[in-house]
This record gives C-alpha cells, sequence and structure tokens, in this order.
C-alpha cells in the first residue's frame, strides 16, 4: 500500500498590491504565504488560479484564498478608490463639492488640499462631504488644486483638479 502524504495548510495572506485611481481598470495582486494549493476570488464563489485580478471598478472588494485541499479559506476587505478631475461649485447642484470616492468606505482616509503656491486650503477625512472650493469663508477663483492622500495602510497618493466657477 502506498500513502501520498500532500502539505497543505490555510493561506496567510501577507500583502494585497492594489492599482487603482482609475474608473474602470483597478487591479488586485494576492500575496500569500503557506503550504497549500491556492486558488483565488473576489466575490467568494468563482475561483481562479491566478492570484491577479484586473479591468476592476471602483469600489469593495474582499479578495478570498482557499487551499484547494481543503484546509480553509482566508479572505481580507481592499477600496479602489477615485476622485473628479473637476468640480463645479456654482449652485446648480451637481458637482457642488470635491472628495475622494467612495470615501466613506476608508474613514481613516486623510485628504490634504492645496493651491498652487502650495498652502494647504483644507483637509478632508473618509467621512466628509467634500470641499466647497472655499478659503476661509471666502470663494476661491477657477484654478488647478493638488491634493495627497494619506490611507490607513500607509500608502499615499498625489494628484490634481480643477475648480471651475
Amino acid at each position: 500500500m502506498v500513502i501520498n502524504v500532500i502539505t497543505s495548510s490555510v493561506a496567510v495572506i501577507r500583502e494585497l498590491r492594489v492599482s487603482d485611481w482609475t474608473d474602470s481598470e483597478n487591479s488586485i495582486e494576492i500575496i500569500v504565504e503557506g503550504a497549500g494549493n491556492y486558488e483565488y476570488s473576489i466575490d467568494g464563489e468563482n475561483y481562479q488560479s491566478s492570484p491577479k485580478f484586473n479591468g476592476l471598478e471602483v469600489g469593495e472588494y474582499i479578495v478570498y484564498v482557499k487551499d484547494s485541499n481543503g484546509c480553509g479559506v482566508v479572505s481580507q476587505q481592499t477600496y479602489f478608490l477615485i476622485y473628479p478631475k473637476f468640480f463645479t461649485p456654482n449652485g446648480d447642484g451637481y458637482n457642488e463639492k470635491w472628495q475622494i470616492k467612495p470615501s466613506v468606505l476608508e474613514p481613516e482616509l486623510k485628504v490634504f488640499i492645496f493651491d498652487y503656491s502650495g498652502k494647504l486650503i483644507t483637509f478632508l477625512d473618509g467621512r466628509s462631504d467634500g470641499w466647497d472650493g472655499t478659503f476661509n469663508n471666502q470663494k476661491l477663483p477657477s484654478d488647478d488644486y493638488w491634493f495627497v492622500v494619506e490611507r490607513k495602510s500607509g500608502k499615499t497618493f498625489k494628484g490634481h483638479f480643477t475648480l471651475m466657477r
């Protein structure tokens, strides 16, 4: 009689390499450790052998890593964020405020907005309803503004947008 022993274990998710800040071309690569044959999913039902998922839209995702020998499943949540390239606080009810979307999924998010000279204009967190284009209750002019996003994970993102009046 021959007995085959297969070494297998539940995966440990070490890192999610996330590439976001686009409408629909975001990606996740799941980096795991463990002695198993792993399959990967972003919906908990459809699994694949590749740890990479591409062409994803903005929003919340839960990644799943399953040991194909039945040793268990682990999961981790992640978010893809985006920002508007412009906003128009002119009182018409559309694009009145600028904010990272969907920032409510990441309440610890910190956003710093600066003018062309590097002066800090305002600070937003993930629970903020956005910036209305003012500084000290004065309307700022149409111009480009820069921002830095600091995520709970420690990752930062820098960009700019236009305030149009």
